[in-house]
């Protein structure tokens, strides 16, 4: 069975009767299907409406020439792509020559010998055919080299990012061990100081000029009422730098080779410490208020440490859509904030979504987010693999959806959505 038996047809295009009965005549006798235009307009109206696989288009024709014709159906986006084949009796090579540089892929001339018709109709449907499959080839392997690439650069990312927040973490832990671990001792031996020096005022009421004036100097009362207050400082603050390096250990953990139950909410808080820094106000821009509404969840299957780079990228582009609104004057409500919410749907799926106040995405750019190298930031800003590899993570590493709403001027809110197997 011919290819246009199966998925299309063949437009001659002539104005002549003996030339059009011959060339159906021929392709019919082969089982082709085909279709008759009698002039350029007709043939290029008819080729728009509905694409043929080849077509066989006489030169000499009243009205615009076929030379015309063929110019104007390549220069279409819906035809270029169509084989065209002259039929003429005009066998100089300067007619050849004009219709090879405008596009037509071959000559048959009159009168006709129909194998010649059945054997140059065939070349160039076969010819069409494998140009086709080819060019499906190189989409198919550029889409597989893209994800290769995506994967590659996911992993080398991850890898980077957790070995560099995993050593600074441990960095981090053996200093704060060593202060806080000495804290409660420095406690009890200023306190046992403290007891003594008030034993001695008690004991010895009249001190000696010089240590009358060395407490007078220090001020000894107040020192001895603000120890205490620093030593809490200090524990405070080891406290916090201990949650920080908590925080940065589970932001960085990679669980690659197998799915792990794991505590979203954790991975969640953990990622917004590690961007602690930009949440808070500088220069012209208020601190970014962070808005928690978590859902009772339980331990979800999945790679943390892939899940923690998801909400990263996500976190990071709420925090420059919203630092670009505050710049550009558009941020919607005035203060920036980002709402960060969990449930269980009704298909005891797990859903997480995030969304921010910022100026929005256009929609010419939204269909757009999850495509590898794509970014709308300056060159040097993006690299336009964040929102790629997040689709990836969510879609392909753990069978879920990641979409996106957002209007102009309303903010931009992205829900993940994973099963819990």
């Amino acid at each position: 069975m011919s290819k246009t038996e199966k998925s299309g047809f063949i437009l001659i295009v002539d104005d002549n009767p003996t030339n059009l009965s011959v060339l159906c005549e021929a392709l019919n006798s082969e089982g082709f299907r085909f279709r008759v235009a009698v002039d350029g307009e007709s043939a290029i109206a008819q080729a728009e409406r509905n694409q043929p696989e080849l077509i066989l288009l006489d030169v000499q024709m009243p009205g615009i020439s076929g030379f015309e014709t063929c110019r104007r159906l390549k220069a279409n986006p819906l035809t270029e792509n169509i084989p065209i084949i002259f039929t003429t009796a005009l066998a100089d090579t300067e007619s050849k020559t004009k219709g090879f540089f405008l596009g037509a892929v071959d000559y048959i001339p009159k009168p006709f010998a129909h194998e010649e018709v059945i054997a140059r109709v065939r070349v160039h449907l076969q010819l069409k055919q494998l140009t086709e499959s080819l060019e499906e080839q190189v989409r198919d392997r550029t889409t597989a080299l893209q994800n290769a690439q995506v994967q590659l650069v996911q992993q080398e990312k991850l890898s980077t990012l957790g070995e560099l927040i995993a050593g600074i973490a441990h960095e981090l832990n053996n200093p704060i061990t060593f202060i806080s671990s000495n804290i409660p001792p420095l406690q009890e031996y200023l306190a046992g100081v403290t007891y003594i020096l008030q034993l001695y005022q008690q004991n010895y009421p009249n001190p000696t000029a010089q240590i009358m004036t060395a407490i007078e100097d220090l001020d000894l009362n107040f020192v001895l009422e603000d120890l205490p207050k620093i030593l809490n400082s200090l524990k405070l603050g080891t406290e916090r730098i201990q949650h920080l390096s908590t925080s940065l250990r589970s932001f960085s953990r990679s669980d690659i080779d197998a799915k792990l139950p794991a505590d979203l909410h954790l991975g969640l808080d953990s990622t917004l410490m590690v961007l602690q820094h930009r949440l808070k106000a500088n220069g012209g821009r208020p601190g970014i208020e962070v808005i928690r509404c978590y859902e009772k969840l339980p331990l979800v299957n999945c790679y943390i440490g892939q899940m923690n780079q998801v909400f990263m990228n996500i976190l990071a582009n709420a925090i420059d859509a919203m630092d670009e609104a505050i710049m550009q004057g558009k941020m919607n409500n005035g203060i920036p904030q980002i709402k960060i919410a969990t449930e269980i749907n009704s298909e005891q799926w797990i859903v997480i979504r995030i969304a921010d106040n910022g100026m929005g995405i256009p929609e010419r750019v939204k269909h757009r987010l999850f495509e590898p190298l794509f970014t709308t930031k300056p060159v040097g800003k993006g690299t336009g693999l964040g929102l790629s590899i997040a689709h990836q993570i969510i879609v392909e590493k753990h069978n879920g959806i990641l979409k996106v709403k957002s209007q102009p001027g309303m903010g931009t809110e992205f829900t993940i959505e994973i099963p819990n197997i």
